[in-house]
């Protein structure tokens, strides 16, 4: 696996100026004729923080201190995934006219529109930072800890981009299960409600649905004020590697057969 990913590097640089062409036009595309364009990647994150807000805290933020950056540290991590895997799950459909003219790797559509994604997650994490000065939370040094669920969750959104786009060339209904699926997940995160009013054995189950692990990791250490030990560290990983091992045998399995599709 680590052979592929070395390999894949080494083509990106080979191709990297139109992969970076591939970014600037999936994120000028997103804002494309809108009067306030890059803005809406703070405005939407935001308008939805206080929507949730003002619905979810008489009901589930009255015992919770700092409730608004509870909410916030699951949403953004939430929107996030979200974003990067149904961009992901549409990268060959949406360039089928480029990939089926030049022979030129696939993942580097998927990853193009990955990385457009993560700029919105940087973009909105620096507001996210205001909020918490703001709220009063104190900023320590354990902060610089949440690169690790970070870079494990970009590996997690990649690989289920993966299996997710090379699924959706094959299988059309794919992205109205996955819909289904997403809104789910949503309510499985623990967003705008906390786990501590289930038993301990419903507590652990929660650990099975890998964005809610990522969401704890960064709540312990922006509000609770520790980091996680080594199993949530354990568990971050192992469904960040387990993703992308899963996508790259699907992708290296299927590569051929996309094009019969498309």
């Amino acid at each position: 696996m680590l052979q592929a990913v070395k390999n894949g590097i080494e083509k990106i640089k080979k191709q990297r100026f139109l992969f970076e062409e591939l970014v600037k036009r999936d994120f000028k595309k997103k804002y494309k004729r809108t009067v306030l364009g890059m803005l809406w990647s703070l405005i939407s994150p935001l308008m939805q923080l206080l929507v949730m807000s003002v619905v979810f805290k008489s009901f589930f933020g009255a015992g919770q201190p700092h409730y608004t950056i509870y909410l916030f540290a699951g949403n953004l991590t939430y929107a996030f995934f979200k974003d990067s895997t149904y961009g992901g799950m549409n990268a060959l459909m949406q360039n089928a006219g480029i990939i089926t003219k030049i022979n030129l790797p696939k993942y580097m559509f998927l990853l193009s529109k990955n990385v457009a994604s993560l700029i919105n997650f940087g973009l909105t994490l620096v507001v996210f930072f205001i909020f918490v000065a703001v709220d009063g939370v104190p900023f320590h040094a354990r902060f610089l800890m949440l690169i690790y669920p970070i870079v494990c969750l970009i590996i997690f959104n990649i690989g289920c981009g993966f299996i997710l786009s090379a699924l959706f060339v094959i299988f059309k209904d794919v992205q109205y299960l996955y819909d289904i699926f997403t809104l789910m997940l949503m309510y499985l995160s623990a967003i705008f409600y906390t786990t501590t009013g289930y038993s301990e054995n419903v507590q652990k189950l929660f650990y099975a649905n890998p964005i809610y692990v990522y969401i704890t990791y960064i709540r312990h250490i922006v509000l609770d004020g520790y980091i996680p030990g080594l199993a949530t560290h354990g568990l971050c990983l192992l469904y960040a590697v387990l993703a992308l091992a899963v996508g790259a045998l699907i992708y290296k399995k299927y590569n051929y057969k996309f094009m019969y599709y498309m």
